[in-house]
């Protein structure tokens, strides 16, 4: 089966209950999200228009519009069912909008000045995700910021099963059913998983003049790159 379409029919699959179980299956989930969003918005300027890669069901979206309410926000994902979830959380906000597709094919054509991203870019193999850094760095004015907020494996082997080992052994005790994790065990089975050092080289690589991973925990690190 093509990698697009498993990866659309994954996430279909779990969109209704999405949300509820991300904060189960990310033991850091405040410090990954609201902390270091607060952090990350609190330092740039606020954007004119922002773009969601891999947006779901919007969750990322809803805490950068808490700092910035003001934007333009165009939430991509290839599962409409997910996007489907954004579009009720959003009803009432004329200024968020969607787009259905694969955005390692296709970047939306409205110009951007701020490109946020979380738990989806680990899904593509290593070239798709250099040239979607390349592509990026191309399309975002100077100044623009690309937040990615992802999984990471470790970069050595046996550091990497300590870090999916502890990861998968706290789950049955977060409220999770056996279902749910059989669901996300054939999820990990999509997981493209490169390093933060190796993502921090390509995305130098494609010309951005700051990078840093300025959060990590284990298998969860937030990476900024700013033209």
């Amino acid at each position: 089966m093509d990698m697009c379409v498993d990866i659309e029919e994954q996430f279909n699959k779990i969109a209704r209950g999405y949300d509820v179980n991300r904060k189960k299956f990310i033991p850091c989930f405040d410090e990954f999200y609201l902390k270091t969003t607060a952090f990350i918005t609190s330092n740039i300027d606020a954007p004119n228009r922002v773009i969601d890669l891999g947006a779901g069901t919007g969750l990322l979206t809803s805490y950068w519009y808490q700092h910035f309410p003001g934007a333009e926000y165009i939430l991509v994902d290839i599962a409409d069912d997910m996007l489907d979830i954004a579009r009720k959380r959003f009803d009432h906000i004329e200024t968020i909008s969607y787009e259905v597709g694969n955005y390692s094919h296709k970047l939306p054509d409205a110009a951007f000045d701020a490109v946020i991203s979380a738990l989806s870019i680990h899904h593509l193999e290593d070239k798709e995700k250099k040239n979607l850094f390349s592509e990026l760095y191309d399309r975002l004015p100077q100044g623009g910021v690309f937040v990615n907020y992802d999984q990471f494996c470790a970069g050595q082997p046996e550091l990497n099963r300590w870090f999916d080992a502890y990861w998968e052994n706290q789950l049955s005790d977060r409220g999770l059913t056996d279902k749910d994790i059989a669901l996300w065990r054939e999820r990990r089975k999509l997981d493209r998983e490169c390093s933060v050092e190796q993502e921090t080289q390509w995305l130098i690589h494609s010309g951005f003049d700051l990078v840093k991973c300025v959060y990590t925990c284990q298998k969860f690190s937030v990476i900024v790159a700013v033209k």
